[in-house]
Protein backbone atom coordinates (compact mmCIF):
# COMPACT_ATOMS: atom_id res chain seq x y z
CA UNK A 1 0.00 0.00 0.00
CA UNK A 2 1.14 3.40 -0.78
CA UNK A 3 1.33 6.78 0.94
CA UNK A 4 -1.33 8.03 -1.30
CA UNK A 5 -3.31 5.38 -0.49
CA UNK A 6 -3.18 6.04 3.13
CA UNK A 7 -4.15 9.68 2.08
CA UNK A 8 -0.56 11.00 2.48
CA UNK A 9 0.53 13.64 0.84
CA UNK A 10 4.28 15.24 0.66
CA UNK A 11 4.10 18.75 1.05
CA UNK A 12 5.37 20.07 -2.38
CA UNK A 13 8.03 22.56 -0.32
CA UNK A 14 10.00 19.92 1.85
CA UNK A 15 12.58 18.19 0.03
CA UNK A 16 15.73 19.82 0.14
CA UNK A 17 16.90 17.82 3.12
CA UNK A 18 17.06 14.45 2.45
CA UNK A 19 16.91 13.02 6.39
CA UNK A 20 13.36 14.89 7.03
CA UNK A 21 10.45 15.81 5.21
CA UNK A 22 6.68 16.78 5.77
CA UNK A 23 3.54 15.14 4.84
CA UNK A 24 0.07 16.34 5.15
CA UNK A 25 -2.45 12.89 6.49
CA UNK A 26 -6.07 13.89 7.64
CA UNK A 27 -5.57 17.44 8.22
CA UNK A 28 -2.36 16.80 10.62
CA UNK A 29 1.24 17.66 9.79
CA UNK A 30 3.79 15.33 10.41
CA UNK A 31 7.49 15.03 10.04
CA UNK A 32 9.77 11.99 8.90
CA UNK A 33 12.72 11.45 10.14
CA UNK A 34 15.47 9.31 8.94
CA UNK A 35 17.75 7.19 11.39
CA UNK A 36 20.62 9.53 11.76
CA UNK A 37 17.54 12.57 12.31
CA UNK A 38 15.81 10.59 14.90
CA UNK A 39 18.87 10.51 16.34
CA UNK A 40 19.30 14.37 16.45
CA UNK A 41 15.48 14.63 17.46
CA UNK A 42 15.86 12.42 20.61
CA UNK A 43 18.63 14.35 22.03
CA UNK A 44 17.10 17.76 21.00
CA UNK A 45 13.71 16.70 22.84
CA UNK A 46 15.78 16.59 26.06
CA UNK A 47 17.41 19.47 25.87
CA UNK A 48 16.47 22.16 28.48
CA UNK A 49 16.75 25.10 25.18
CA UNK A 50 14.26 23.37 22.88
CA UNK A 51 11.67 22.88 25.62
CA UNK A 52 11.99 26.27 26.76
CA UNK A 53 11.09 27.58 22.92
CA UNK A 54 8.41 25.23 22.85
CA UNK A 55 6.85 26.59 25.88
CA UNK A 56 7.16 30.00 24.79
CA UNK A 57 5.65 29.40 21.79
CA UNK A 58 8.74 30.51 19.75
CA UNK A 59 8.58 26.69 17.77
CA UNK A 60 5.88 25.23 16.71
CA UNK A 61 4.11 22.75 18.90
CA UNK A 62 5.80 19.32 18.25
CA UNK A 63 5.43 15.79 19.16
CA UNK A 64 6.60 11.95 18.55
CA UNK A 65 4.11 9.84 17.50
CA UNK A 66 3.94 6.18 16.17
CA UNK A 67 6.27 5.56 13.55
CA UNK A 68 3.70 3.31 11.73
CA UNK A 69 1.83 6.41 10.19
CA UNK A 70 4.51 7.10 8.36
CA UNK A 71 5.89 4.07 6.53
CA UNK A 72 9.86 4.05 6.14
CA UNK A 73 11.09 6.77 8.45
CA UNK A 74 12.71 5.48 11.29
CA UNK A 75 10.81 8.27 13.57
CA UNK A 76 7.77 10.73 13.22
CA UNK A 77 7.01 14.03 14.47
CA UNK A 78 3.60 15.59 14.56
CA UNK A 79 3.62 19.23 14.22
CA UNK A 80 0.64 22.12 15.52
CA UNK A 81 -0.81 23.61 12.17
CA UNK A 82 -0.34 27.24 10.98
CA UNK A 83 -3.34 28.79 10.21
CA UNK A 84 -2.18 30.64 7.28
CA UNK A 85 0.95 29.51 5.38
CA UNK A 86 2.77 33.07 3.81
CA UNK A 87 6.15 33.57 2.51
CA UNK A 88 8.49 36.23 3.54
CA UNK A 89 7.88 38.08 -0.29
CA UNK A 90 4.28 38.79 1.56
CA UNK A 91 5.83 40.17 4.46
CA UNK A 92 6.05 43.70 5.64
CA UNK A 93 9.28 45.11 6.65
CA UNK A 94 8.79 44.65 10.14
CA UNK A 95 7.67 41.32 9.72
CA UNK A 96 10.97 40.14 7.86
CA UNK A 97 12.78 41.79 10.94
CA UNK A 98 10.88 40.22 13.33
CA UNK A 99 11.22 36.83 11.93
CA UNK A 100 15.27 37.43 10.98
CA UNK A 101 15.28 38.05 15.34
CA UNK A 102 14.03 35.27 16.29
CA UNK A 103 15.87 32.96 14.02
CA UNK A 104 18.91 34.57 15.69
CA UNK A 105 17.20 34.05 19.35
CA UNK A 106 16.55 30.64 18.28
CA UNK A 107 20.65 30.16 16.93
CA UNK A 108 21.71 31.99 19.81
CA UNK A 109 20.29 29.67 22.51
CA UNK A 110 21.05 26.80 20.86
CA UNK A 111 25.20 26.91 20.61
CA UNK A 112 25.83 27.12 24.24
CA UNK A 113 23.45 23.93 24.64
CA UNK A 114 25.35 22.22 21.69
CA UNK A 115 23.22 22.65 18.76
CA UNK A 116 22.95 24.92 15.76
CA UNK A 117 20.96 24.73 12.76
CA UNK A 118 21.40 23.52 9.14
CA UNK A 119 20.65 26.25 7.08
CA UNK A 120 19.10 30.14 8.24
CA UNK A 121 15.69 30.33 5.74
CA UNK A 122 13.28 33.40 5.78
CA UNK A 123 11.37 30.19 4.99
CA UNK A 124 11.44 28.33 8.51
CA UNK A 125 9.64 30.53 9.92
CA UNK A 126 5.57 31.05 9.76
CA UNK A 127 3.05 33.40 11.69
CA UNK A 128 0.70 33.05 14.12
CA UNK A 129 -1.33 36.00 13.71
CA UNK A 130 1.38 38.68 14.08
CA UNK A 131 3.75 36.45 16.16
CA UNK A 132 6.70 34.52 14.48
CA UNK A 133 7.04 31.09 15.09
CA UNK A 134 10.19 28.84 13.64
CA UNK A 135 8.61 25.35 12.13
CA UNK A 136 11.69 23.44 10.92
CA UNK A 137 12.56 21.39 13.61
CA UNK A 138 14.51 19.62 11.45
CA UNK A 139 17.17 21.66 10.78
CA UNK A 140 18.25 21.53 14.49
CA UNK A 141 21.75 19.19 14.63
CA UNK A 142 23.97 18.59 17.20
CA UNK A 143 26.87 21.54 16.62
CA UNK A 144 30.38 20.58 15.62
CA UNK A 145 32.89 23.03 17.02
CA UNK A 146 35.07 24.69 14.87
CA UNK A 147 32.31 24.57 12.18
CA UNK A 148 30.74 27.76 10.92
CA UNK A 149 26.94 28.17 10.93
CA UNK A 150 26.03 26.46 7.86
CA UNK A 151 23.02 28.47 7.64
CA UNK A 152 24.63 31.75 7.21
CA UNK A 153 24.61 32.44 3.44
CA UNK A 154 20.77 31.66 3.33
CA UNK A 155 20.37 34.05 6.04
CA UNK A 156 22.17 36.71 4.39
CA UNK A 157 20.33 35.96 0.90
CA UNK A 158 17.04 35.66 2.35
CA UNK A 159 16.61 37.44 5.58
CA UNK A 160 19.64 40.53 5.93
CA UNK A 161 20.25 41.36 2.26
CA UNK A 162 16.10 42.52 1.80
CA UNK A 163 16.34 44.41 4.92
CA UNK A 164 19.61 46.02 3.69
CA UNK A 165 18.02 47.26 0.77
CA UNK A 166 14.81 48.68 2.05
CA UNK A 167 16.75 50.01 4.98
CA UNK A 168 19.47 51.51 2.61
CA UNK A 169 18.19 52.36 -0.16
CA UNK A 170 14.55 52.49 0.49
CA UNK A 171 14.22 49.90 -2.12
CA UNK A 172 10.82 47.64 -1.73
CA UNK A 173 12.47 43.89 -0.57
CA UNK A 174 9.08 42.02 -1.48
CA UNK A 175 9.55 41.80 -5.32
CA UNK A 176 13.64 40.48 -4.93
CA UNK A 177 12.12 38.02 -2.79
CA UNK A 178 9.65 36.86 -5.60
CA UNK A 179 11.72 36.62 -8.05
CA UNK A 180 14.00 34.12 -6.40
CA UNK A 181 13.15 31.34 -4.06
CA UNK A 182 16.81 31.54 -2.57
CA UNK A 183 17.02 35.15 -2.16
CA UNK A 184 19.46 37.70 -3.46
CA UNK A 185 22.97 36.91 -4.43
CA UNK A 186 26.02 38.35 -2.64
CA UNK A 187 27.22 39.66 -5.96
CA UNK A 188 23.47 41.55 -7.22
CA UNK A 189 24.10 43.26 -3.42
CA UNK A 190 27.50 44.61 -4.18
CA UNK A 191 26.77 45.68 -7.43
CA UNK A 192 24.25 47.74 -5.27
CA UNK A 193 26.55 48.79 -2.38
CA UNK A 194 29.48 50.50 -4.47
CA UNK A 195 31.12 53.75 -3.30
CA UNK A 196 30.30 55.58 -0.18
CA UNK A 197 27.50 52.57 -0.03
CA UNK A 198 29.59 50.55 0.63
CA UNK A 199 30.41 51.90 4.15
CA UNK A 200 26.36 51.42 5.43
CA UNK A 201 25.63 49.79 8.41
CA UNK A 202 26.35 45.44 7.63
CA UNK A 203 27.31 46.19 4.51
CA UNK A 204 31.15 45.81 4.90
CA UNK A 205 31.52 42.62 6.61
CA UNK A 206 27.87 40.83 5.46
CA UNK A 207 27.74 41.94 1.62
CA UNK A 208 31.53 42.22 0.13
CA UNK A 209 33.79 40.14 2.77
CA UNK A 210 31.26 37.50 2.80
CA UNK A 211 31.01 37.81 -1.56
CA UNK A 212 34.93 37.66 -1.75
CA UNK A 213 35.25 34.96 0.96
CA UNK A 214 32.54 33.05 -1.01
CA UNK A 215 34.07 33.45 -3.97
CA UNK A 216 37.36 32.24 -2.12
CA UNK A 217 35.50 28.91 -0.72
CA UNK A 218 34.15 28.19 -4.41
CA UNK A 219 37.76 27.88 -5.31
CA UNK A 220 37.95 24.98 -2.63
CA UNK A 221 36.28 22.26 -1.24
CA UNK A 222 33.87 22.38 1.47
CA UNK A 223 36.10 19.70 4.23
CA UNK A 224 38.88 22.58 2.86
CA UNK A 225 37.24 25.29 4.48
CA UNK A 226 36.03 23.67 7.37
CA UNK A 227 39.46 22.85 8.15
CA UNK A 228 40.95 26.22 7.51
CA UNK A 229 38.69 27.52 10.07
CA UNK A 230 39.35 24.98 13.05
CA UNK A 231 43.37 25.82 12.46
CA UNK A 232 41.96 29.45 12.75
CA UNK A 233 40.78 29.06 16.26
CA UNK A 234 37.38 29.39 14.86
CA UNK A 235 35.02 28.06 18.31
CA UNK A 236 31.63 28.17 19.74
CA UNK A 237 32.28 31.41 21.53
CA UNK A 238 33.34 32.99 18.02
CA UNK A 239 29.71 31.88 16.81
CA UNK A 240 28.08 33.38 19.41
CA UNK A 241 29.76 36.73 19.13
CA UNK A 242 28.85 36.51 15.23
CA UNK A 243 24.98 35.91 16.05
CA UNK A 244 24.67 38.62 18.91
CA UNK A 245 26.52 41.26 16.02
CA UNK A 246 24.04 39.95 13.54
CA UNK A 247 21.13 40.82 16.15
CA UNK A 248 22.38 44.31 16.82
CA UNK A 249 22.50 44.97 12.79
CA UNK A 250 19.21 43.66 12.34
CA UNK A 251 17.40 45.74 15.27
CA UNK A 252 19.30 48.91 14.19
CA UNK A 253 17.67 48.64 10.79
CA UNK A 254 14.58 50.66 10.28
CA UNK A 255 12.37 50.97 6.46
CA UNK A 256 12.68 54.48 4.95
CA UNK A 257 9.52 56.47 5.79
CA UNK A 258 8.18 57.29 1.67
CA UNK A 259 4.93 58.92 1.29
CA UNK A 260 1.29 57.10 0.68
CA UNK A 261 -1.57 58.46 0.32
CA UNK A 262 -3.16 55.07 1.71
CA UNK A 263 -1.92 56.05 4.99
CA UNK A 264 -4.35 58.29 6.14
CA UNK A 265 -7.38 56.82 3.60
CA UNK A 266 -9.75 56.14 6.25
CA UNK A 267 -9.19 59.97 7.25
CA UNK A 268 -9.18 61.34 3.29
CA UNK A 269 -11.75 58.70 1.89
CA UNK A 270 -15.25 59.87 1.11
CA UNK A 271 -16.90 57.55 3.94
CA UNK A 272 -19.74 59.39 5.89
CA UNK A 273 -19.13 58.07 9.86
CA UNK A 274 -22.76 57.27 9.20
CA UNK A 275 -21.76 54.97 6.35
CA UNK A 276 -18.83 53.58 8.16
CA UNK A 277 -21.34 52.36 11.25
CA UNK A 278 -23.80 51.14 8.77
CA UNK A 279 -21.02 49.26 6.80
CA UNK A 280 -19.05 47.74 10.15
CA UNK A 281 -22.43 46.52 11.09
CA UNK A 282 -23.01 44.66 8.19
CA UNK A 283 -19.62 42.96 7.75
CA UNK A 284 -20.43 41.99 11.46
CA UNK A 285 -23.56 40.39 10.79
CA UNK A 286 -22.18 38.77 7.91
CA UNK A 287 -19.00 37.31 9.23
CA UNK A 288 -21.40 35.89 12.33
CA UNK A 289 -23.88 34.32 9.98
CA UNK A 290 -20.90 32.14 8.92
CA UNK A 291 -20.78 30.68 12.45
CA UNK A 292 -17.06 30.74 13.69
CA UNK A 293 -14.76 30.86 10.38
CA UNK A 294 -12.13 29.08 10.41
CA UNK A 295 -10.68 31.44 7.96
CA UNK A 296 -11.72 35.23 6.94
CA UNK A 297 -9.39 36.84 4.05
CA UNK A 298 -9.65 40.71 4.16
CA UNK A 299 -8.73 41.82 0.78
CA UNK A 300 -7.72 45.98 0.75
CA UNK A 301 -7.65 45.87 4.55
CA UNK A 302 -5.83 49.24 4.95
CA UNK A 303 -5.62 49.57 8.66
CA UNK A 304 -7.50 46.39 9.69
CA UNK A 305 -10.26 47.87 11.00
CA UNK A 306 -12.72 45.20 9.58
CA UNK A 307 -10.14 42.81 9.57
CA UNK A 308 -10.62 43.28 13.51
CA UNK A 309 -14.24 43.35 13.51
CA UNK A 310 -13.95 39.57 11.48
CA UNK A 311 -11.17 38.56 14.31
CA UNK A 312 -13.80 38.68 16.88
CA UNK A 313 -15.55 35.70 15.19
CA UNK A 314 -13.20 33.74 13.34
CA UNK A 315 -10.47 31.52 14.21
CA UNK A 316 -7.82 33.51 11.94
CA UNK A 317 -7.94 36.60 9.60
CA UNK A 318 -5.91 37.26 6.59
CA UNK A 319 -5.31 40.64 6.31
CA UNK A 320 -3.92 41.69 2.93
CA UNK A 321 -2.45 45.26 1.73
CA UNK A 322 -0.99 46.14 -1.57
CA UNK A 323 0.80 49.19 -0.30
CA UNK A 324 3.76 47.98 1.94
CA UNK A 325 4.14 50.69 4.26
CA UNK A 326 0.12 50.51 5.28
CA UNK A 327 0.89 46.58 6.19
CA UNK A 328 3.46 47.57 8.07
CA UNK A 329 1.92 50.27 10.02
CA UNK A 330 -0.64 47.03 10.78
CA UNK A 331 1.65 44.95 11.72
CA UNK A 332 3.14 46.84 14.59
CA UNK A 333 -0.29 47.98 15.89
CA UNK A 334 -0.79 44.24 16.17
CA UNK A 335 2.17 43.20 17.08
CA UNK A 336 1.91 46.07 20.09
CA UNK A 337 -1.64 44.43 20.91
CA UNK A 338 -0.10 41.17 21.09
CA UNK A 339 -2.73 39.72 18.46
CA UNK A 340 -2.57 36.11 17.00
CA UNK A 341 -5.42 35.91 14.95
CA UNK A 342 -4.67 38.79 12.26
CA UNK A 343 -2.40 38.00 9.68
CA UNK A 344 -0.91 41.40 7.77
CA UNK A 345 0.31 40.41 4.41
CA UNK A 346 1.78 42.70 0.86
CA UNK A 347 -0.14 41.70 -1.91
CA UNK A 348 -1.25 42.97 -5.39
CA UNK A 349 -4.65 41.49 -5.61
CA UNK A 350 -3.92 42.48 -9.60
CA UNK A 351 -0.80 40.55 -9.61
CA UNK A 352 -1.31 37.68 -6.55
CA UNK A 353 1.12 35.47 -5.48
CA UNK A 354 2.10 32.60 -8.30
CA UNK A 355 3.83 29.93 -7.45
CA UNK A 356 7.48 29.48 -7.67
CA UNK A 357 10.42 27.40 -6.80
CA UNK A 358 11.11 24.20 -7.79
CA UNK A 359 8.28 22.78 -10.22
CA UNK A 360 6.67 25.75 -9.65
CA UNK A 361 4.53 24.50 -7.00
CA UNK A 362 7.75 24.18 -4.33
CA UNK A 363 6.27 27.70 -3.19
CA UNK A 364 2.55 27.25 -3.63
CA UNK A 365 0.91 30.56 -5.09
CA UNK A 366 -1.79 32.37 -3.15
CA UNK A 367 -5.13 31.49 -4.89
CA UNK A 368 -3.55 27.83 -4.07
CA UNK A 369 -3.53 28.58 -0.44
CA UNK A 370 -6.69 30.89 -0.09
CA UNK A 371 -9.68 28.87 0.85
CA UNK A 372 -12.07 30.69 3.01
CA UNK A 373 -14.95 30.65 4.77
CA UNK A 374 -15.75 34.55 4.56
CA UNK A 375 -13.82 36.98 1.68
CA UNK A 376 -14.42 40.47 2.76
CA UNK A 377 -13.61 42.31 -0.32
CA UNK A 378 -14.17 46.46 0.86
CA UNK A 379 -13.79 49.37 -1.87
CA UNK A 380 -11.45 46.69 -3.78
CA UNK A 381 -13.63 46.15 -6.68
CA UNK A 382 -13.37 49.49 -8.68
CA UNK A 383 -9.47 49.62 -7.70
CA UNK A 384 -9.53 46.31 -9.62
CA UNK A 385 -11.96 46.88 -12.40
CA UNK A 386 -11.02 50.69 -13.19
CA UNK A 387 -7.68 51.39 -11.84
CA UNK A 388 -6.37 48.00 -12.81
CA UNK A 389 -8.21 47.18 -16.29
CA UNK A 390 -9.41 44.01 -14.96
CA UNK A 391 -13.06 43.34 -16.35
CA UNK A 392 -15.82 43.39 -14.22
CA UNK A 393 -16.62 39.45 -14.64
CA UNK A 394 -13.14 38.31 -13.98
CA UNK A 395 -13.18 40.57 -10.45
CA UNK A 396 -15.77 38.64 -9.63
CA UNK A 397 -14.60 35.16 -10.34
CA UNK A 398 -11.36 35.68 -8.67
CA UNK A 399 -13.35 36.76 -5.40
CA UNK A 400 -15.10 33.92 -5.34
CA UNK A 401 -12.39 31.96 -6.01
CA UNK A 402 -10.71 31.83 -2.77
CA UNK A 403 -14.24 31.20 -1.32
CA UNK A 404 -14.36 27.40 0.04
CA UNK A 405 -17.90 26.05 -1.29
CA UNK A 406 -20.49 27.59 0.73
CA UNK A 407 -18.35 30.47 1.81
CA UNK A 408 -19.92 33.58 2.09
CA UNK A 409 -18.30 37.08 0.37
CA UNK A 410 -19.21 40.32 1.31
CA UNK A 411 -18.53 42.99 -1.24
CA UNK A 412 -18.73 46.55 -1.71
CA UNK A 413 -19.61 48.11 -5.66
CA UNK A 414 -18.90 51.37 -5.66
CA UNK A 415 -21.01 53.17 -8.07
CA UNK A 416 -19.53 55.14 -11.28
CA UNK A 417 -20.97 58.57 -10.00
CA UNK A 418 -19.46 57.94 -6.40
CA UNK A 419 -16.43 60.50 -5.99
CA UNK A 420 -13.70 57.69 -5.78
CA UNK A 421 -14.55 55.90 -9.06
CA UNK A 422 -14.59 59.38 -10.63
CA UNK A 423 -11.11 60.34 -9.89
CA UNK A 424 -10.23 57.00 -11.22
CA UNK A 425 -12.42 57.51 -14.06
CA UNK A 426 -10.99 60.85 -15.00
CA UNK A 427 -7.09 59.41 -15.64
CA UNK A 428 -9.11 57.13 -18.36
CA UNK A 429 -10.02 57.34 -21.67
CA UNK A 430 -14.13 58.06 -22.04
CA UNK A 431 -16.10 54.79 -22.87
CA UNK A 432 -13.57 52.82 -21.73
CA UNK A 433 -15.45 51.17 -19.36
CA UNK A 434 -19.18 50.90 -20.62
CA UNK A 435 -20.00 47.29 -18.18
CA UNK A 436 -19.11 49.30 -14.57
CA UNK A 437 -22.52 49.22 -13.74
CA UNK A 438 -24.51 48.02 -10.73
CA UNK A 439 -26.96 46.18 -12.45
CA UNK A 440 -23.91 44.34 -14.41
CA UNK A 441 -22.51 43.50 -11.36
CA UNK A 442 -25.44 42.77 -9.73
CA UNK A 443 -25.73 40.02 -12.76
CA UNK A 444 -22.37 38.76 -12.71
CA UNK A 445 -23.84 38.12 -8.70
CA UNK A 446 -26.26 36.46 -9.35
CA UNK A 447 -25.04 34.31 -11.83
CA UNK A 448 -22.28 32.20 -9.81
CA UNK A 449 -24.37 33.07 -6.23
CA UNK A 450 -27.49 33.18 -4.12
CA UNK A 451 -27.57 37.28 -2.47
CA UNK A 452 -28.14 36.71 1.07
CA UNK A 453 -28.22 40.66 2.05
CA UNK A 454 -27.55 44.10 0.11
CA UNK A 455 -27.60 47.47 1.91
CA UNK A 456 -27.31 51.29 -0.02
CA UNK A 457 -25.00 52.88 2.14
CA UNK A 458 -26.82 56.33 3.46
CA UNK A 459 -24.07 58.11 1.00
CA UNK A 460 -26.21 56.84 -2.07
CA UNK A 461 -23.09 56.23 -4.08
CA UNK A 462 -22.28 52.70 -2.54
CA UNK A 463 -23.70 49.10 -1.83
CA UNK A 464 -22.99 46.13 -0.07
CA UNK A 465 -23.75 42.98 -0.67
CA UNK A 466 -23.69 39.48 1.22
CA UNK A 467 -23.49 36.28 -0.78
CA UNK A 468 -23.61 32.73 -0.73
CA UNK A 469 -20.91 30.49 -3.65
CA UNK A 470 -22.33 28.05 -5.26
CA UNK A 471 -26.25 30.01 -3.97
Amino acid sequence: MTSSDLGIRADPGSFRDPANRVFHAAGQVLRGLDPQAARHWAALADSTFFTGLLAEGKVCGTEQVEPAVLPGWAAVLRHERIPFVSHPYEWSFGMLRDAALLHLEILRRALPAGFTTKDGSAYNLQWRGASPVFIDVGSFTPLVDGEPWAGYRQFCQTLLYPLLLEAHLGLDFQPWLRSRVDGIEPDQMRRLFRGARRLLPGVPTHVHLHGAMQQRHARASSVDVRAQLRSAGYSRELALATVRGLEKLVRRLDRREAPSHWVDYQRTCSYSAQDRAEKEHFVETAVQAAGTPRLVLDLGANDGRYARIAARHAAAVVAVEQDPAVADALYGALRAEGDRRILPLVMDLADPSPGGGWGGVERAGFATRAHADVVLALAVVHHLAIGRNVPLGQVVDQLLGFLRPGGRLVVEFVHPDDPMACRLLANKPDGLFPEYRRDVFERLLAAHCRVERQRELPSGTRTLYQVVAGG
